[in-house]
């Protein structure tokens, strides 16, 4: 695919699950935790949280489980190793077909929304299901689009093909 000329960090391969697991702790752990703060925590008693509480654990680890596995697919698939654009919506410059990828065009973002709500449920946060749902809102009409026009129009065919077999969120392919 050809990429149009974008401002471009390149990041050797060995520093590239270095950067995505401190961008995951710092977005998906201690965001959370801190915009949980400016909410009451249902179901939490003596500053513990309930056993109802503690499911939500069960719904993050599963989503770091998704983007373990999503970023391993990366990881693998990125010829010179991991690039980050100026623009973060811009796709990779490859396409994945396999893997997490086979069953959702977006599993990064699919995991990311496993864990917001997960922490939703673990913290009993009225504030963190809103920043829940504001982040679905961006990424469902504003990254995926952006990223969807962009894999269209570089991949020469092979992006829409992948698109009519496999559901934006999730399914079977």
């Amino acid at each position: 695919m050809a990429k149009q000329a974008t401002s471009t960090i390149h990041f050797p391969r060995w520093l590239g699950p270095i950067t995505w697991a401190l961008g995951i702790v710092l977005v998906h752990v201690a965001l959370p935790f801190w915009i949980s703060t400016f909410s009451y925590h249902h179901g939490w008693s003596a500053g513990r949280p309930g056993v109802l509480n503690l499911l939500g654990l069960i719904v993050v680890s599963s989503g770091i489980a998704v983007i373990a596995w999503t970023a391993r697919e990366h990881f693998t698939s990125a010829p010179r190793g991991w690039d980050v654009h100026a623009n973060l919506f811009d796709p990779p410059g490859y396409l994945i077909v396999g893997g997490p990828y086979a069953y959702s065009r977006n599993p990064l973002y699919v995991g990311e929304l496993a864990m917001w709500l997960g922490w939703a449920i673990f913290f009993g946060s009225l504030a963190v299901i809103a920043a829940t749902v504001v982040f679905w809102t961006v990424m469902a009409f504003v990254a995926i689009p952006y990223e969807e026009r962009r894999l269209a129009a570089e991949s020469r065919g092979a992006y829409e093909r992948y698109r009519s077999e496999v559901p934006r969120w999730l399914g079977r392919p």
